[in-house]
């Protein structure tokens, strides 16, 4: 838990798609407490489909459950799948509240996709902090915050991701561990959370 180094920790900057990490922590959270199942199957729309729905776009006759939602979310950065969890949390207030139920007082979300990817310089909407996300991450995947059996799903969802490889992954070390999130505006914003360390193993939340 102790800090190695920082960087500008406690400003704010624009979370965009790294949220969903802890959106399906959210997710997870209530599947702990018996109030959802990641089996459960939901069903959309067209009307439901935002940009960038790889995953989603395909499964309209046939829904997807909740945990297929999370994986596309995270591994695919799936905008819909995001949409459709968030709804399950009571939207961009309920992520909040249990963002603040776990002692995170900073980060926070206000839109949905594609909207919170706006990252307008000086707006505090859907954002958070180095240090408060580093901190929710580790909450999340190494405290009783979650079961186990939901920290090993959270991490290896993260451990997919499929869109992330330009960034940290390209440039590691062989042997070295990596579990992350990327997001993006077109604005030309940036952002990832990353867990990662030598001799595959996670010993540092970025």
């Amino acid at each position: 838990g102790r800090t190695l180094t920082a960087w500008r920790a406690d400003e704010r900057f624009p979370m965009m798609s790294t949220f969903k990490v802890v959106l399906c922590g959210a997710v997870l959270a209530r599947v702990d407490a018996g109030d959802e199942q990641l089996e459960r199957k939901i069903h959309y729309r067209q009307q439901d489909l935002v940009d960038y729905s790889p995953v989603s776009e395909k499964h309209l006759a046939d829904g997807m459950t909740v945990g297929e939602l999370c994986a596309a979310a995270i591994t695919m950065s799936d905008n819909s799948a995001a949409n459709l969890l968030l709804a399950t949390v009571g939207g961009p207030a309920g992520l909040t509240a249990f963002l603040r139920q776990i002692g995170d007082n900073v980060t926070r979300l206000d839109r949905w996709e594609t909207e919170l990817n706006e990252a307008l310089p000086g707006d505090a909407r859907d954002t958070t902090t180095p240090a408060s996300m580093a901190a929710t991450l580790r909450k999340l995947l190494t405290s009783q915050r979650l079961s186990a059996r939901s920290q090993r799903q959270l991490l290896q969802w993260m451990v997919d991701d499929r869109v992330a490889g330009p960034l940290i992954r390209s440039v590691l070390p062989a042997g070295w561990f990596i579990a992350d999130k990327t997001g993006a505006s077109k604005r030309g914003a940036r952002g990832i959370v990353a867990l990662l360390g030598p001799n595959n193993k996670a010993e540092r939340i970025v």
